[in-house]
């Protein structure tokens, strides 16, 4: 079994910073090695991955959408895959939602299959 649980959304302005934290836990965490993935969805839009960090953080990807403004990281002291989220715009907000699971891709991105939180809102105004 494994639990993911979201923290750290909120309401900023434009060109605000938000961090966003997932905490995956339970035996499977303990026993396999788990890959972490961030979505987003906001409404009338489809899902959308966001980032992801494959087990070992030896690999990790981000969406076209967010690069040079979102950073995934691995935080021992909190045990959670942290999303940093700078210059947002309005567009990205929506409810982030965080997925873990032991069967992944090439890019570190869970299988959608796995485990998910029940999501945090992120609202940027302009």
């Amino acid at each position: 079994q494994l639990q993911v649980a979201e923290s750290g959304g909120g309401s900023v302005q434009s060109g605000g910073s938000l961090r966003l934290s997932c905490e995956a836990s339970g035996p499977t965490v303990d026993q396999y090695p788990v890959a972490v993935g961030w979505s987003r969805q906001a409404p009338g839009r489809e899902r959308e991955v966001v980032s992801c960090l494959g087990p070992g953080d030896v690999s990790f990807y981000v969406a076209d959408s967010v690069k040079g403004r979102f950073t995934i990281s691995r935080n021992n002291l909190k045990n959670t895959i942290d999303l940093q989220m700078n210059s947002l715009k309005p567009e990205d907000s929506g409810l982030y939602s965080c997925t873990a699971n032991i069967a992944y891709n090439l890019s570190g991105c869970p299988r959608e299959s796995g485990y998910w939180g029940m999501g945090t809102r992120v609202t940027v105004s302009s």
